[in-house]
C-alpha cells in the first residue's frame, strides 16, 4: 500500500505531514508513504522520527501559493507537491494521494490526471459530518456550484458507495437537502432531481431539511456545492463557538479536556478529510489547519478505499446501476 502524501499542503507544513504520516505506518505494518515536498525542508522533521524504511521522500521542490490558479498548477507548477504527488498515482507508482493543501489545485489537477470516471460529468467533493446517529456524509460541498438534476443523482449514487465500502453500511439512506420535505418543494432543479432520485434504485428518504441534519435523518446528504460549501463553514465554525460560551464556566482541566474530547467529535477534519468522489484514482483532500492526527486519519481513509476497491466499485455502479444493490 503507497500512499503519497503532500508533505507541504497544510498551514503547519511540514511537521504536521510527518508527523501524521509516521503515526499512519506505526498503525498499519503494510503501509508505505511518500512524503512529497521540498527535500531539504522535509529533512529536520523527519529525522527524528522512527521507521524510515516505510516514509520516503519524493523531491518535489515548488509549492503552491494562493495566487496561483488552480487550472494551471499543472502547467505553471510541474514540480509543485500537488503535481508531482498526483502524478506518482497517474503513473501507478502510487495507490492514492492526500493533500491539505489548496482544494482547487488539487481538485483540478486530479481532473487532468486522473481523468472522471464513466458516467460522471462532474466529480463530488463529499465530507462525513458527525450526527447523533452517526456520520453523515455530505456531498458536495463545493467543487460545483451549480449542478444539473441528474448530476446531483451521481453525487447520491457516488456517495452511496463510498457508505457501503468504507463505512460498511448496506443499503445507505439518501437524502436530498431541501427547504420543506414535499416533493414539490425547493428550485426547478431539486425538485427535478427528487424525481430521479425518487425513480432510481437507490434507498432515497426524500428530502431532509437543515434541522434533521445532526438527527442522521439520512446517511448520504445530496446538494449543489453552493450549498453544501456554506453548509460546511458554518458547521466547522461550531467547535469554536461552543468552546468560547462553555469556556468561562468551565473549572478545572479534567473539566476542560473533557469537553474538549466531546467537541472533537464536531471536528469533520478529524474523520480523515474529503474525498473526491468519481475520478479514476484515490484523491483525499484534508483541511489546510489539519492536525498530524488529521492527516493520519486523511491517510486512513485513503488505504480504506484502496483496498476496498472504492474505484473499482464506483465505476462498475455507474455502468451499471443496481450492480450495487443500493
Amino acid at each position: 500500500m503507497r500512499i503519497a502524501l503532500d508533505a507541504m499542503g497544510s498551514d503547519d507544513a511540514p511537521s504536521s505531514e510527518v508527523a501524521g504520516a509516521v503515526a499512519a505506518v506505526e498503525a498499519d505494518s503494510g503501509l508505505h508513504v511518500m512524503l512529497v515536498g521540498d527535500e531539504k525542508a522535509l529533512a529536520g522533521p523527519l529525522g527524528g522520527f522512527p521507521c524510515r524504511d516505510r516514509i520516503a521522500v519524493v523531491h518535489a521542490p515548488e509549492r503552491i501559493v494562493p495566487s496561483d490558479a488552480p487550472a494551471s498548477v499543472l502547467r505553471r507548477r510541474p514540480r509543485s507537491s500537488i503535481s508531482v504527488g498526483l502524478g506518482l498515482q497517474a503513473a501507478g507508482e502510487a495507490d492514492a494521494f492526500v493533500s491539505a493543501g489548496s482544494t482547487g489545485a488539487v481538485m483540478a489537477a486530479s481532473l487532468l490526471l486522473l481523468r472522471p470516471l464513466r458516467g460522471v460529468d462532474r466529480p463530488a467533493l463529499a465530507t462525513l459530518f458527525p450526527t447523533d446517529g452517526g456520520l453523515t456524509l455530505v456531498a458536495d460541498i463545493g467543487a460545483n456550484i451549480d449542478c444539473k438534476p441528474h448530476q446531483l443523482v451521481q453525487f447520491a449514487r457516488l456517495g452511496a458507495v463510498y457508505m457501503q465500502d468504507l463505512q460498511g453500511m448496506r443499503a445507505p439512506r439518501v437524502g436530498l437537502l431541501n427547504v420543506g420535505t414535499e416533493a414539490e418543494k425547493g428550485t426547478e432543479v431539486l425538485q427535478a432531481a427528487y424525481r430521479l432520485l425518487a425513480g432510481s434504485d437507490l434507498n432515497f428518504v426524500g428530502n431532509i431539511e437543515g434541522r434533521d441534519i445532526l438527527k442522521h435523518a439520512c446517511d448520504v446528504l445530496v446538494c449543489d456545492g453552493f450549498t453544501g460549501n456554506i453548509l460546511l463553514k458554518f458547521y466547522e465554525s461550531v467547535a469554536a463557538f461552543m468552546i468560547r460560551k462553555l469556556a468561562p464556566g468551565l473549572e478545572g482541566i479534567g473539566q476542560r479536556e473533557e469537553v474538549d474530547d466531546l467537541l472533537r467529535d464536531l471536528d469533520y477534519a478529524e474523520y480523515g478529510g474529503a474525498p473526491l468522489l468519481g475520478v479514476n484514482g484515490v484523491t483525499v483532500i484534508c483541511h489546510g489547519r489539519s492536525s498530524p492526527r488529521a492527516i493520519s486519519a486523511g491517510i486512513g481513509v485513503a488505504v480504506r478505499a484502496v483496498r476496498s476497491g472504492l474505484v473499482e466499485h464506483m465505476a462498475r455502479d455507474l455502468f451499471d446501476p443496481g450492480a450495487s444493490g443500493a
